[in-house]
Protein backbone atom coordinates (compact mmCIF):
# COMPACT_ATOMS: atom_id res chain seq x y z
CA UNK A 1 0.00 0.00 0.00
CA UNK A 2 0.90 3.40 -0.73
CA UNK A 3 1.84 5.92 2.00
CA UNK A 4 -0.08 9.17 0.66
CA UNK A 5 -3.39 10.39 -0.22
CA UNK A 6 -3.96 10.67 -4.12
CA UNK A 7 -5.28 14.49 -4.54
CA UNK A 8 -8.52 15.27 -5.88
CA UNK A 9 -7.83 19.00 -6.57
CA UNK A 10 -4.78 21.38 -6.94
CA UNK A 11 -4.72 25.27 -5.53
CA UNK A 12 -3.56 27.37 -7.72
CA UNK A 13 -1.40 30.17 -5.47
CA UNK A 14 -1.66 32.80 -8.79
CA UNK A 15 0.24 35.79 -8.76
CA UNK A 16 0.03 37.33 -6.05
CA UNK A 17 -1.65 36.66 -2.54
CA UNK A 18 -1.80 40.52 -1.35
CA UNK A 19 -6.18 41.36 -1.27
CA UNK A 20 -5.35 44.62 -3.04
CA UNK A 21 -3.15 43.68 -5.33
CA UNK A 22 -5.43 41.03 -6.39
CA UNK A 23 -7.82 43.24 -6.58
CA UNK A 24 -5.94 45.63 -9.22
CA UNK A 25 -4.76 42.47 -11.11
CA UNK A 26 -8.11 41.73 -11.78
CA UNK A 27 -8.95 45.00 -13.45
CA UNK A 28 -6.03 44.80 -15.18
CA UNK A 29 -6.82 41.42 -16.67
CA UNK A 30 -10.09 41.83 -17.47
CA UNK A 31 -9.49 44.66 -19.59
CA UNK A 32 -6.83 42.39 -20.84
CA UNK A 33 -8.92 39.58 -21.60
CA UNK A 34 -11.96 41.92 -23.13
CA UNK A 35 -9.35 43.97 -25.30
CA UNK A 36 -8.35 40.46 -26.64
CA UNK A 37 -11.39 39.53 -27.44
CA UNK A 38 -12.14 42.49 -29.12
CA UNK A 39 -9.13 42.83 -30.97
CA UNK A 40 -9.37 39.49 -32.51
CA UNK A 41 -12.77 39.05 -33.26
CA UNK A 42 -12.31 42.47 -35.31
CA UNK A 43 -9.51 40.57 -37.31
CA UNK A 44 -11.59 38.08 -37.93
CA UNK A 45 -14.37 39.91 -39.22
CA UNK A 46 -12.75 42.22 -41.08
CA UNK A 47 -10.98 39.44 -42.93
CA UNK A 48 -14.58 37.65 -43.36
CA UNK A 49 -16.00 40.46 -45.07
CA UNK A 50 -13.81 42.63 -46.95
CA UNK A 51 -13.01 41.09 -50.24
CA UNK A 52 -9.48 42.52 -50.61
CA UNK A 53 -8.02 40.59 -47.81
CA UNK A 54 -8.18 36.99 -49.60
CA UNK A 55 -4.39 36.52 -50.04
CA UNK A 56 -3.17 33.29 -48.00
CA UNK A 57 -1.10 35.73 -45.63
CA UNK A 58 -4.62 36.89 -44.43
CA UNK A 59 -6.01 33.35 -44.28
CA UNK A 60 -3.37 32.61 -41.92
CA UNK A 61 -3.98 35.50 -40.12
CA UNK A 62 -7.24 35.02 -39.47
CA UNK A 63 -6.50 31.20 -38.11
CA UNK A 64 -3.16 32.80 -35.76
CA UNK A 65 -6.88 35.39 -34.15
CA UNK A 66 -9.07 32.30 -33.98
CA UNK A 67 -5.85 30.30 -31.76
CA UNK A 68 -5.50 33.80 -29.74
CA UNK A 69 -9.24 33.49 -28.64
CA UNK A 70 -8.54 30.06 -27.79
CA UNK A 71 -6.01 30.19 -25.99
CA UNK A 72 -6.60 33.43 -23.96
CA UNK A 73 -9.96 31.83 -22.63
CA UNK A 74 -8.18 28.65 -21.53
CA UNK A 75 -6.52 30.00 -18.66
CA UNK A 76 -7.68 33.65 -18.26
CA UNK A 77 -11.32 33.11 -16.90
CA UNK A 78 -9.99 30.50 -14.41
CA UNK A 79 -7.36 33.69 -13.15
CA UNK A 80 -10.21 36.11 -13.18
CA UNK A 81 -12.21 33.53 -10.87
CA UNK A 82 -9.15 32.85 -8.95
CA UNK A 83 -8.23 36.69 -8.11
CA UNK A 84 -11.97 37.50 -6.67
CA UNK A 85 -12.57 34.22 -5.19
CA UNK A 86 -11.41 32.39 -1.49
CA UNK A 87 -10.70 28.86 -2.78
CA UNK A 88 -7.98 29.04 -5.60
CA UNK A 89 -8.83 25.14 -6.52
CA UNK A 90 -9.50 23.15 -9.73
CA UNK A 91 -9.71 19.42 -9.52
CA UNK A 92 -7.09 17.08 -11.05
CA UNK A 93 -8.78 16.25 -14.04
CA UNK A 94 -9.76 20.07 -15.00
CA UNK A 95 -5.95 21.40 -14.05
CA UNK A 96 -5.16 18.05 -17.10
CA UNK A 97 -7.72 19.61 -19.73
CA UNK A 98 -6.25 23.19 -19.08
CA UNK A 99 -2.51 21.87 -19.50
CA UNK A 100 -3.78 19.57 -22.82
CA UNK A 101 -5.33 22.75 -24.01
CA UNK A 102 -2.55 24.77 -23.21
CA UNK A 103 -0.20 22.95 -24.44
CA UNK A 104 -2.11 21.91 -28.24
CA UNK A 105 -2.91 25.48 -28.75
CA UNK A 106 0.78 26.56 -28.05
CA UNK A 107 1.94 24.26 -30.38
CA UNK A 108 -0.98 24.97 -32.87
CA UNK A 109 0.14 28.74 -32.47
CA UNK A 110 4.24 27.85 -32.85
CA UNK A 111 3.44 25.89 -36.00
CA UNK A 112 1.49 28.34 -37.54
CA UNK A 113 4.01 31.34 -36.85
CA UNK A 114 6.32 28.87 -38.99
CA UNK A 115 3.89 28.37 -41.67
CA UNK A 116 3.24 32.47 -41.82
CA UNK A 117 7.03 32.83 -42.27
CA UNK A 118 7.45 30.14 -45.53
CA UNK A 119 4.64 32.25 -46.90
CA UNK A 120 6.32 35.68 -46.14
CA UNK A 121 9.12 33.70 -47.48
CA UNK A 122 7.19 32.91 -50.32
CA UNK A 123 5.84 35.98 -51.15
CA UNK A 124 9.32 38.07 -50.98
CA UNK A 125 11.44 35.79 -52.42
CA UNK A 126 9.68 33.69 -55.05
CA UNK A 127 6.83 36.49 -55.97
CA UNK A 128 6.13 35.29 -59.57
CA UNK A 129 5.69 31.52 -58.12
CA UNK A 130 3.83 32.66 -55.35
CA UNK A 131 0.50 31.84 -56.29
CA UNK A 132 1.53 28.04 -57.51
CA UNK A 133 3.63 27.82 -54.00
CA UNK A 134 0.74 28.92 -52.07
CA UNK A 135 -2.13 27.27 -53.33
CA UNK A 136 -5.77 27.25 -51.40
CA UNK A 137 -4.92 23.80 -51.49
CA UNK A 138 -1.59 23.89 -49.80
CA UNK A 139 -2.67 26.64 -47.49
CA UNK A 140 -5.47 23.99 -45.82
CA UNK A 141 -3.14 21.39 -45.42
CA UNK A 142 -0.63 23.57 -43.46
CA UNK A 143 -3.28 24.96 -41.18
CA UNK A 144 -5.34 21.67 -40.64
CA UNK A 145 -1.72 20.01 -40.64
CA UNK A 146 -0.28 22.44 -37.72
CA UNK A 147 -3.17 21.71 -35.58
CA UNK A 148 -3.03 17.94 -35.87
CA UNK A 149 0.60 17.68 -35.09
CA UNK A 150 0.02 19.84 -32.26
CA UNK A 151 -3.13 17.91 -30.88
CA UNK A 152 -1.57 14.61 -31.46
CA UNK A 153 1.80 16.56 -29.62
CA UNK A 154 -0.38 17.04 -26.61
CA UNK A 155 -2.74 14.48 -26.28
CA UNK A 156 0.40 11.91 -25.94
CA UNK A 157 1.69 14.18 -22.87
CA UNK A 158 -1.61 14.32 -21.32
CA UNK A 159 -2.03 10.47 -21.63
CA UNK A 160 1.31 10.68 -20.14
CA UNK A 161 -0.12 12.68 -17.26
CA UNK A 162 -3.39 11.02 -16.52
CA UNK A 163 -1.24 8.06 -15.35
CA UNK A 164 0.32 9.67 -12.50
CA UNK A 165 -0.64 9.87 -8.76
CA UNK A 166 -0.91 13.34 -7.45
CA UNK A 167 -0.42 14.01 -3.92
CA UNK A 168 -2.60 15.32 -1.66
CA UNK A 169 -3.03 19.36 -1.18
CA UNK A 170 -0.90 20.02 -4.38
CA UNK A 171 0.22 23.35 -4.81
CA UNK A 172 0.97 25.15 -7.82
CA UNK A 173 3.04 28.04 -8.21
CA UNK A 174 1.39 29.62 -11.19
CA UNK A 175 -2.19 31.04 -12.25
CA UNK A 176 -2.92 28.05 -14.60
CA UNK A 177 -2.25 24.36 -15.49
CA UNK A 178 1.40 23.51 -17.63
CA UNK A 179 2.72 20.24 -17.78
CA UNK A 180 6.04 21.47 -16.20
CA UNK A 181 4.08 22.75 -12.73
CA UNK A 182 2.67 19.26 -12.31
CA UNK A 183 5.99 17.13 -11.93
CA UNK A 184 6.72 18.30 -8.73
CA UNK A 185 3.37 17.40 -7.53
CA UNK A 186 3.28 14.10 -8.33
CA UNK A 187 4.30 11.30 -5.70
CA UNK A 188 4.92 8.89 -9.38
CA UNK A 189 8.01 8.25 -11.01
CA UNK A 190 8.23 11.40 -13.70
CA UNK A 191 11.18 10.72 -15.64
CA UNK A 192 8.96 8.97 -18.52
CA UNK A 193 6.57 12.31 -18.52
CA UNK A 194 9.56 14.57 -18.34
CA UNK A 195 11.38 13.16 -21.34
CA UNK A 196 8.36 13.28 -23.52
CA UNK A 197 7.49 16.66 -22.83
CA UNK A 198 11.78 17.69 -23.66
CA UNK A 199 11.49 15.18 -26.60
CA UNK A 200 8.09 17.00 -27.66
CA UNK A 201 9.33 20.39 -26.79
CA UNK A 202 12.97 20.13 -28.19
CA UNK A 203 11.39 18.32 -32.09
CA UNK A 204 8.54 20.71 -32.08
CA UNK A 205 10.52 23.98 -31.00
CA UNK A 206 13.83 23.16 -33.11
CA UNK A 207 11.31 22.01 -36.05
CA UNK A 208 9.36 25.83 -36.21
CA UNK A 209 12.62 27.60 -35.08
CA UNK A 210 14.83 26.52 -38.30
CA UNK A 211 11.73 27.05 -40.25
CA UNK A 212 11.46 30.73 -38.88
CA UNK A 213 15.37 31.40 -39.22
CA UNK A 214 15.80 29.39 -42.32
CA UNK A 215 12.77 31.59 -43.94
CA UNK A 216 13.46 34.94 -42.58
CA UNK A 217 17.26 34.47 -43.50
CA UNK A 218 16.41 34.03 -47.08
CA UNK A 219 14.01 37.09 -46.79
CA UNK A 220 16.77 39.26 -45.51
CA UNK A 221 19.15 38.46 -48.24
CA UNK A 222 16.39 39.08 -50.65
CA UNK A 223 15.24 42.07 -49.34
CA UNK A 224 19.47 43.26 -48.94
CA UNK A 225 20.05 42.72 -52.97
CA UNK A 226 16.83 44.67 -54.16
CA UNK A 227 18.45 47.97 -55.66
CA UNK A 228 14.92 49.99 -54.62
CA UNK A 229 14.95 51.44 -51.46
CA UNK A 230 11.15 51.91 -51.61
CA UNK A 231 11.18 47.90 -52.48
CA UNK A 232 12.93 47.91 -49.75
CA UNK A 233 10.82 49.18 -47.53
CA UNK A 234 7.69 47.58 -48.80
CA UNK A 235 8.69 44.32 -48.47
CA UNK A 236 9.94 44.53 -44.89
CA UNK A 237 6.59 46.11 -44.13
CA UNK A 238 5.22 42.81 -45.64
CA UNK A 239 6.84 40.61 -42.63
CA UNK A 240 7.71 43.41 -39.73
CA UNK A 241 4.19 42.41 -38.20
CA UNK A 242 4.90 38.54 -38.02
CA UNK A 243 8.57 38.87 -37.15
CA UNK A 244 7.62 40.80 -34.07
CA UNK A 245 4.83 38.45 -33.28
CA UNK A 246 7.17 35.86 -33.71
CA UNK A 247 9.94 37.66 -31.20
CA UNK A 248 7.59 38.06 -28.48
CA UNK A 249 6.10 34.23 -28.40
CA UNK A 250 8.88 32.28 -29.26
CA UNK A 251 10.56 34.30 -26.97
CA UNK A 252 8.42 34.03 -24.27
CA UNK A 253 7.31 30.11 -24.23
CA UNK A 254 10.90 28.96 -25.13
CA UNK A 255 12.53 30.49 -21.85
CA UNK A 256 9.56 28.97 -19.67
CA UNK A 257 9.77 25.28 -21.18
CA UNK A 258 13.55 25.40 -21.15
CA UNK A 259 13.95 27.40 -17.39
CA UNK A 260 13.37 24.16 -14.80
CA UNK A 261 10.43 24.50 -12.71
CA UNK A 262 11.04 26.25 -9.21
CA UNK A 263 8.06 28.41 -8.78
CA UNK A 264 9.68 31.80 -9.68
CA UNK A 265 7.60 35.02 -10.59
CA UNK A 266 9.96 34.75 -13.59
CA UNK A 267 8.45 31.54 -14.79
CA UNK A 268 4.90 33.27 -13.82
CA UNK A 269 5.76 36.00 -16.04
CA UNK A 270 7.05 33.72 -19.24
CA UNK A 271 3.67 32.42 -18.61
CA UNK A 272 1.32 36.00 -18.78
CA UNK A 273 3.55 36.86 -21.93
CA UNK A 274 2.90 34.21 -23.91
CA UNK A 275 -0.66 32.95 -22.74
CA UNK A 276 -2.39 36.31 -22.01
CA UNK A 277 -0.46 39.40 -23.35
CA UNK A 278 0.62 38.33 -26.79
CA UNK A 279 -3.03 37.03 -27.90
CA UNK A 280 -3.81 40.94 -27.14
CA UNK A 281 -0.78 42.30 -28.65
CA UNK A 282 -1.20 40.44 -32.09
CA UNK A 283 -4.28 42.31 -33.49
CA UNK A 284 -3.29 45.61 -32.59
CA UNK A 285 1.10 44.76 -33.82
CA UNK A 286 -1.24 43.60 -37.34
CA UNK A 287 -3.63 46.40 -37.51
CA UNK A 288 -1.09 48.82 -37.00
CA UNK A 289 1.98 47.85 -39.14
CA UNK A 290 -0.58 46.58 -41.84
CA UNK A 291 -1.33 48.95 -44.19
CA UNK A 292 -4.39 46.79 -45.52
CA UNK A 293 -6.01 45.67 -42.31
CA UNK A 294 -6.07 49.44 -41.00
CA UNK A 295 -7.91 50.52 -44.09
CA UNK A 296 -10.08 47.80 -43.95
CA UNK A 297 -11.15 48.40 -40.55
CA UNK A 298 -11.89 52.02 -41.47
CA UNK A 299 -14.23 51.08 -44.30
CA UNK A 300 -15.70 48.40 -41.61
CA UNK A 301 -16.20 50.91 -38.60
CA UNK A 302 -17.38 53.58 -41.73
CA UNK A 303 -20.00 50.79 -42.71
CA UNK A 304 -21.10 50.25 -39.12
CA UNK A 305 -21.46 54.03 -38.42
CA UNK A 306 -23.54 54.58 -41.83
CA UNK A 307 -26.01 52.00 -40.82
CA UNK A 308 -26.59 52.86 -37.48
CA UNK A 309 -27.06 56.23 -38.64
CA UNK A 310 -29.84 55.18 -41.02
CA UNK A 311 -31.28 53.15 -38.44
CA UNK A 312 -31.97 56.48 -36.19
CA UNK A 313 -32.70 58.26 -38.82
CA UNK A 314 -35.44 55.98 -39.79
CA UNK A 315 -36.17 55.71 -35.94
CA UNK A 316 -36.92 59.51 -36.21
CA UNK A 317 -38.71 59.80 -39.32
CA UNK A 318 -41.16 57.00 -37.67
CA UNK A 319 -41.69 59.19 -34.39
Amino acid sequence: MRNFSVASEFILLGLSEDAQVQALLFVAFLVIYVLTLTGNSMILLVIRVDAHLRSPMYFFLGHLSFLDLLYSSVSTPKMLENLVSETKTIPVKGCLAQAFFVFAIGGTEALLLAVMAYDRYAAICHPLLYGQMMSDWFCQVLVWGSWILAILNSLINTLLAVSLDFCHYGTIHNYNCEFPSLFPLSCSDVSTNATAIVCSFVIHASGTFLLVVGSYGCIFSTILNMSSTRGRSKAFSTCSSHLTVVMLYFGSACLRYVMPTSGSPVEMYFSVQYSVITPMLNPFIYSLKNQEVKAAMRKLLARCYQHFGDVDQRHRDKC
